[in-house]
């Protein structure tokens, strides 16, 4: 698959430093939390928790199974994704990558904390089926990368 024509036009972005990197992610609060399973890949939207070093998600469980956890499970290498767009000069994102792990039940506090000071949450419970887990997850970023446009060195 090619990528798409620009036309004329050349699409430009402009790294983000470290101090801009953090102010989006403490301000974002949701995103794109991709996983894999061997050659297949498992994209979910979620909230998130930035706390400058570590990105941190609370995987609900609904029911005996889920697809997510499985995947949690299986995934050594995790990609994570956030971005924003007012316009062509006006857009940020941010692309993280690294080990997923479960948090350990004497930090799920933390987790937690960390959650409630920037994640945005989705009412996303069906109805009729409860909650049967909520394990808090770490992605250790060794990649942290972002771009933005150039609207926002004006």
């Amino acid at each position: 698959m090619e990528a798409p024509d620009s036309g004329d036009q050349q699409l430009r972005g402009v790294a983000m430093d470290e101090a801009q990197l953090d102010e989006f992610l403490r301000e974002r609060g949701s995103g794109v939390l991709s996983l894999a399973n061997e050659n297949v890949a498992y994209g979910m939207p979620v909230s998130f928790g930035w706390d400058g070093d570590n990105l941190y998600f609370i995987l609900l469980q609904f029911g005996e199974d889920s697809e997510k956890l499985d995947y949690a499970a299986t995934t050594e290498r995790a990609t994570f994704s956030t971005y924003d767009f007012e316009d062509e000069h006006h857009w940020r994102s941010v692309v993280a990558r690294g080990p997923i792990e479960e948090v350990s039940a004497d930090d799920t506090d933390d987790v937690t904390e960390t959650m409630f000071e920037n994640a945005q949450f989705a009412s996303l419970f069906p109805h009729g089926e409860p909650i049967t887990d909520q394990p808090r997850y770490r992605l250790v970023p060794e990649e942290l990368t972002g771009q933005q446009g150039q609207g926002y060195g004006d």
